[in-house]
């Protein structure tokens, strides 16, 4: 799916932007504002640029997202991380395109997914893809919101489409389901209280107040995109789609919790999860186990207490309090506190004793 815009198609970007970077929605991603400039507009990232190429490649899932959060002893891994990294996939694609349109109108070409200050969603919606929902991931009236996008820059002069109408109308789906809350109002977005950011970007701990949310879901979230009406058109199949890879839908957070670095990077070699490192995948790992309720999981969590990352061995110190015994807790901690010098497993130690009223 393709579609053209005007490099000054999105004037009001700059406006929202700041006001979005002044709420702090950005959490820990400074290079947000770091980049405002470039990213509020196209010209000032690439001065030659004529014409913004949008693109859109469907990777909805075959079957319901969310039917693995029932299954609180197993892992659910968001639909676009069950493939090659998206990157790869995309900009393989972009180049092949681009390379075609250079030797076609000899202009110069520049291709971007993701890694670079460009506002792909405002662009896309004013390149007629879609729009930005209430969620503000972009829908597709033919696709649904299971989109990745890319984007071509070229100096060349091209047709410009017609922007695409919000449609969302009074649905509040994908505001109503987020289990974190992380929408302040429609159409804005507040990183530190979503999934997707707390599990993939967020490097340190994960409040407490926000781990009962993240449920099993140990690498982004798909609630709001599941729950969107226009996701039927997604399924027609008229459109080439990204195949998600079986063997990443309903691990045993079992067997997540037992690996260590080069079984991580080999299990998940090529995908998106490899990106956001061992420790804090099993820290997420961890949260889930912490919510399965599953007293069969202590074991992994208490066998994580000695982990050489104190990230993971606070979320295992939460795991084993609420899953273990106060009596077998207490011998735990007489067996790993002492031992103990980070602050923050320390801290982690102190809360689930005032949790359990442990003295």
């Amino acid at each position: 799916m393709l579609r053209v815009a005007a490099p000054d198609a999105i004037p009001q970007a700059p406006e929202r932007l700041q006001e979005w970077l002044g709420h702090g929605y950005q959490a820990s991603m400074e290079w947000m504002g770091e980049t405002a400039e470039r990213r509020a507009d196209p010209r000032a990232l690439w001065p030659q640029v004529r014409s913004v190429i949008m693109l859109g490649m469907n990777y909805g899932p075959d079957s319901d997202p969310l039917a693995t959060l029932d299954q609180r002893d197993r892992a659910t891994i968001s639909v676009y991380a069950r493939n090659r990294d998206y990157h790869d996939v995309i900009k393989g694609k972009l180049k092949e395109l681009a390379g075609f349109l250079a030797g076609r109108t000899e202009a110069d070409v520049k291709v971007f997914v993701d890694t670079a200050p460009v506002m792909e969603k405002p662009l896309a919606q004013a390149a007629g893809l879609g729009w930005q929902g209430k969620h503000t991931v972009l829908v597709s009236r033919d696709l649904g919101n299971w989109l990745f996008l890319g984007a071509i820059f070229t100096s060349a002069d091209l047709a410009i489409d017609e922007p695409e109408t919000d449609r969302c109308g009074s649905c509040r789906r994908c505001l109503d389901i987020c289990p974190t809350n992380a929408f302040p109002a429609p159409y804005q977005l507040d990183s530190r209280r979503c999934i997707s950011y707390l599990t993939i970007e967020h490097k340190g701990h994960i409040d407490s107040d926000l781990r009962e949310g993240i449920g099993n879901r140990v690498f982004g979230c798909d609630d709001c995109l599941a729950v969107c009406p226009w996701n039927k058109f997604a399924q027609t199949g008229r459109e080439v789609k990204l195949r998600q890879r079986e063997d990443l839908a309903a691990i045993p957070l079992a067997e997540l919790a037992r690996l260590d670095d080069a079984a991580f990077r080999e299990r998940f070699a090529g995908t998106p999860i490899k990106r956001t490192g061992r420790d804090r995948f099993l820290r997420n790992v961890l949260i889930a186990i912490g919510n399965s309720g599953e007293a069969s999981l202590a074991g992994e969590a208490m066998a994580c207490l000695d982990d050489a990352s104190p990230l993971v061995r606070a979320m295992a110190v939460w795991a084993a309090s609420r899953l273990s015994p106060s009596d077998e807790f207490e011998g735990l901690a007489a067996r790993h506190r002492p031992c103990e010098t980070d602050p923050a497993v320390l801290g982690e130690w102190a809360a689930a004793f005032k949790a359990m009223e442990i003295a």
